[in-house]
């Protein structure tokens, strides 16, 4: 059983900076993808940021130059930095693990931006 655990979210202004963090726990194959999608309330769930076990990054294009991802493969941790927050930015935060054709979400964080 595989778990993912968010944190971080919140509530902060325009302008400010959050940092997400999502830990892994239970057993699960290597090599795995890391990433972190969002969703508003009414809308469809969407990618914000990816990265592969060799450290290998993607972005939605809405969030280039704001948003950087990163991992600790020894935490089995991953790791979103929110910069330039816009109220647009408010959504929940999902934490995504994929690997070996498995794929587990966590429950989401919530971040809320206010202007």
């Amino acid at each position: 059983q595989v778990q993912l655990v968010e944190s971080g979210g919140g509530l902060v202004q325009a302008g400010g900076s959050l940092r997400l963090s999502c830990a892994a726990s239970g057993s699960f194959f290597r090599p795995y993808t890391m990433g972190w999608y969002r969703q508003a309330p009414g809308e469809q769930r969407e990618l914000v940021a990816t990265i592969t076990s060799s450290g290998r990054t993607n972005y939605a294009d809405s969030v280039k130059g704001r948003f950087t991802i990163s991992r600790e493969i020894a935490k089995n941790t991953v790791y979103l930095q929110i910069n330039s927050l816009k109220p647009e930015d408010t959504n929940i935060y999902y934490c995504i693990m994929v690997g070996n054709g498995m794929e587990y979400w966590g429950k989401g964080t919530l971040v809320t931006v206010s202007s």
